[in-house]
């Protein structure tokens, strides 16, 4: 049942990954990066931290895709740039994902993953949350700033000056 379920936030993951670079409307590409975002949130589950996966799905899916979303909505400019469409390009782009993709598989597999043992006992997700709200308060503030000063950013960039050029006549 794992397997299946690993197999099938992978497909997600990847396939939402790959359409949110590959849609020509920015708004779909980032309803794709939520549903990658949503896949990592599903591959915590399954390693059985249920709230790293309520943190991704809140921080990342909550926050900062519905941000970028709409910072696009907001902005509404012209693209700046226009896409190249080169097939040898592409090609060569998944020739290379793949033989990173198997590069990295070797390494974890000769990595010996599967014989480490442990004796430490599991944190408690009291514990984690306890630490975000007495150490690491500062960091949550910054993100939210940050945040923050984006929102105004993309309202500043959305703020349109209606002129109009009068020409008098003499």
């Amino acid at each position: 049942m794992a397997d299946a379920a690993f197999l099938a936030l992978s497909v997600l993951t990847i396939g939402t990954a790959i359409a949110a670079l590959e849609f020509r409307s920015l708004v779909y590409g980032s309803i794709a990066l939520m549903g990658t975002l949503g896949g990592v949130a599903g591959f915590f589950l399954l390693l059985d931290s249920p709230f790293v996966a309520l943190f991704q799905i809140a921080v990342y899916v909550g926050s900062i895709a519905v941000l970028i979303l709409f910072t696009v909505m907001l902005v509404r400019r012209e693209l700046i740039f226009t896409k190249i469409e080169d097939p040898k390009r592409k090609w060569a782009g998944i020739g290379l994902m793949l033989i990173f993709m198997v590069g990295i598989g070797a390494i974890i597999l000769d990595s010996g993953l599967k014989s480490i043992t442990t004796d430490e006992p599991p944190v408690d997700f009291r514990d984690i949350g306890k630490d975000f709200l007495t150490y690491y308060w500062p960091a949550l503030i910054l993100m939210a700033l940050i945040l923050s000063s984006a929102v105004i950013g993309a309202l500043t960039l959305a703020r349109r000056e209606d002129t109009v050029n009068e020409q008098r006549a003499d």
